[in-house]
């Protein structure tokens, strides 16, 4: 069964592959308003989910045409990357462009500049946060992964991701790995920090949730920079990779605690979502007990 799945999501991936982006892009909105209608589990979570945070601004029926761009989107997001990940950076150049990259630190002289943290999230084409290389040949991207449960699946995955030149990092296996990395420079190390996670209870669009403290506690660790960056999807097959004010780690010259530098972090990221609601990742069950 496994080498079946993993035979027919390649087929799947090379049919995707083949086709121009903007029709990808169209294919993958088209199946999101689909699944907006087939999925009844998930279409629930995020009417509860916008409820719950834009009850009180937006109507009933504003909450529902939001829903359904929203399954859209994600619909078009997870075709344009399969697509975008077998694209070359000239092949992407009229499709992405990148804002606040210079205030990442610079390199002096020949040695690397010096690593840092990135706070990331679920929006828009999130796979292309592994593309800023593309714009900043003196970093090499990296990040961590959990592995799927399906050996075949994990592989493909991983096939597709790695052309980006991107170091990953499985969470429970790569430990050694990734800090042999971070004793280097010129890494730039974005972590997912917008789902439910052990760690601490803090306050993201008005109600409190489980957020995890790994970028604030690598940042301190390893003593780099923190930012934030965010995907902007500004039209069909056209995105904005913003990198945000740098977080501040530090106060008074002594290191902030983990629990305030997330609580930045996540009023970064709902600055984000409030910008463009349909642009986040609202089938997640953020808002966890």
């Amino acid at each position: 069964m496994n080498t079946l799945l993993y035979w027919l999501a390649r087929g799947l991936v090379a049919l995707i592959q083949a086709l121009p982006l903007p029709l990808v892009a169209k294919l993958g909105r088209a199946g999101g308003g689909l699944a907006y209608h087939l999925d009844s589990r998930h279409r629930r979570v995020v009417l509860k989910n916008l409820t719950m945070c834009f009850g009180a601004e937006k109507s009933p029926e504003e909450i529902q045409l939001l829903a359904r761009e929203n399954f859209r989107r994600v619909g078009e997001n997870y075709a344009c990357a399969i697509k975008t990940s077998a694209m070359s950076a000239d092949e992407l150049r009229p499709h992405v462009e990148f804002a606040g990259i210079d205030r990442l630190p610079q390199k002096s002289g020949d040695a690397p500049p010096p690593n840092v943290v990135v706070a990331i999230g679920h929006f828009g084409n999130f796979e292309l946060y592994a593309r800023f290389h593309d714009v900043r040949a003196d970093y090499q991207c990296a990040t961590t992964y959990r592995a799927l449960k399906q050996p075949g699946l994990n592989r493909l995955m991983q096939d597709l991701r790695g052309t980006s030149g991107c170091l990953y990092f499985e969470r429970r296996a790569d430990g050694p790995l990734l800090r042999a990395a971070m004793n280097q420079g010129g890494i730039i190390l974005g972590l997912l920090a917008d789902q439910s996670s052990k760690g601490m209870r803090a306050p993201f669009l008005g109600h409190d949730c489980n957020t995890g403290l790994a970028p604030a506690v690598l940042a301190l660790r390893y003593e780099t920079q923190l930012y934030s960056a965010i995907c902007y999807r500004i039209a069909p097959a056209q995105w904005r990779l913003e990198v945000g004010e740098k977080i501040p780690t530090h106060e008074a010259g002594k290191p902030r605690s983990s629990e305030a530098i997330m609580r930045d972090v996540n009023q970064a990221f709902e600055t984000a979502v409030r910008r463009d609601p349909a642009n986040w990742f609202w089938v997640h069950r953020r808002w966890k007990d």
